[in-house]
């Protein structure tokens, strides 16, 4: 039979709605009911993955990288404080900061001091701020990259961070994108990638954050909400359609994108598509069902922080996360808007941490307790830091050139820091990382080397593929 006519006909039975999954070759469970995941190159230290990403620019001088010498040096220029000069002539800042003309640019160069102060936590003494109590307690959990640096100025380094590479260089793959395409799925009836809490607008890379690109639609993020009556959008059959009624539906859709599917068996939208119909069928049932918190304890949602009001959002996500998480969800992103203090720093930062330190920190606790931290990563991160020096005089701007993030669990080896800024965190000059090493560490955890997951046609840089973070494993 030739290969036009077996699609044809395959197209045209039930096999069809899995097609897109078979051409993508995506791995299936095992007769023991283990899912191989067919670029997974070694043992995994993680199954899952939860990855909350601050939306704007959290500052690392007010959360875990503690400076006291901007409080000593605090309304001085660079150059006025005795550590402006090693931080002026620094390989890093003539390389990163002076423009053609080698005259070095303002950067908010009056020292502006910590705004909250720090206290030491666990067994491990890990210095974080007062402003995130919760996380503070889980200390001993946290490994915590202070030396990290990313190329974009602009809010485009959201798209930056999660796909490697800046804007102008146009869209290529997420990281959720290339754990979805790379594993298999762990549970049919759910989205192997979810993204909660939005995400960025279309001047910082929008959907491209969390799409798929070259790799094919379906294996992009599927958004969800917090709202428990319509947690899948756009994804309810519709008020008096019954479950009978919809399966009939998605029938002739199915002989329809068969014939389809038989004309034109290279398209990757309509092999997308085919999977996406039945995929939503099966989410109709399931999301609902996970989503639906009301079966969790009154103690579950006080650690979430589900009975108050500046918590209940992203209590609501994370909650959902770790219920996605026991039931076999691979990557959940989760987004937090509203971190960019270019004006009154610590209203902001004090206000926008309250709301997200005791989720967080809830999830952790919840996970360890229940034995799913072990394998489950864990990832708090930002897209760039602030500046040590001050905007309208109570504020800090935009800073790519070191910041923190933090990781727990899945492996990772907690009560850590890893990586240092200078004195002053303006650079990161101690085990420096590019954002790529987050994601070798990602796809390490899981199993997955970066460099087997190349698709024919498409190059990749060197920096696209990044290290591993080995100062942070167990």
């Amino acid at each position: 039979m030739k290969r036009r006519a077996f699609l044809g006909d395959f197209g045209t039975g039930l096999a069809g709605l899995a097609m897109g999954e078979l051409l993508h070759g995506d791995a299936r469970a095992s007769a023991a009911g283990a899912p191989p995941g067919h670029h997974r190159q070694f043992a995994p230290k993680a199954r899952s993955v939860i990855w909350f990403f601050m939306l704007g620019g959290t500052s690392h001088l007010e959360s875990f990288d503690p400076k006291p010498a901007l409080a000593r040096y605090a309304g001085m220029t660079l150059d006025e404080s005795p550590h402006g000069p090693a931080v002026l002539n620094s390989p890093y800042y003539r390389k990163n900061v002076r423009d053609f003309a080698g005259v070095p640019r303002s950067l908010m160069p009056k020292l502006y001091p910590t705004q909250v102060g720090f206290g030491r936590h666990g067994q491990c003494g890990l210095e974080v701020s007062d402003w995130w109590p919760h996380l503070a307690r889980q200390a001993d959990e946290l490994a915590v990259v202070r030396s990290m640096w990313t190329t974009d100025n602009d809010h485009a380094a959201q798209l930056q961070f999660h796909t490697g590479r800046h804007i102008f260089d146009g869209l290529h793959p997420s990281l959720g994108s290339w754990v979805r395409y790379g594993l298999g799925t762990l549970n049919d009836n759910l989205p192997q990638f979810v993204v909660m809490g939005g995400g960025p607008g279309e001047c910082c890379g929008g959907v491209g954050a969390h799409g798929a690109s070259y790799l094919g639609p379906e294996h992009a993020g599927v958004p969800l909400t917090v709202d428990p009556a319509n947690p899948l959008p756009f994804g309810t059959p519709g008020a008096g359609v019954s479950q009978s009624e919809r399966r009939a539906q998605l029938e002739l859709l199915r002989e329809l994108n068969g014939l389809a599917g038989a004309a034109d068996p290279g398209d990757a939208m309509l092999r997308a598509r085919i999977q996406s119909y039945e995929l939503a069928f099966r989410m109709q049932m399931a999301v609902p069902e996970v989503m639906n918190l009301s079966a969790e304890s009154a103690a579950t949602g006080q650690m979430y922080g589900l009975d108050k009001p500046e918590t209940q959002r992203m209590g609501r996500m994370a909650l959902g996360a770790r219920r996605m998480v026991e039931r076999g969800v691979r990557f959940i992103q989760i987004y937090d808007d509203g971190w960019d203090a270019h004006s009154k720093l610590k209203q902001n930062h004090s206000t926008r941490i309250a709301q997200v330190d005791r989720p967080i920190a809830g999830l952790l606790q919840d996970l360890k307790q229940r034995g799913l931290l072990e394998q489950t990563l864990v990832v708090w991160a930002t897209e760039f830091g602030r500046t040590p020096g001050a905007e309208n005089s109570d504020g800090r701007d935009h800073h790519p050139y070191g910041f923190s993030i933090w990781m727990a669990g899945g492996g990772v080896r907690g009560g850590t820091v890893h990586g240092a800024t200078d004195e002053l965190g303006f650079h990161a000059v101690e085990h420096r990382h590019y954002v790529t090493d987050v994601h070798a560490t990602v796809l390490h955890q899981l199993g997955l080397d970066a460099r087997t997951l190349e698709v024919p046609g498409h190059k990749r840089l060197e920096m696209d593929f990044g290290h591993p973070i080995s100062g942070i494993l167990a």
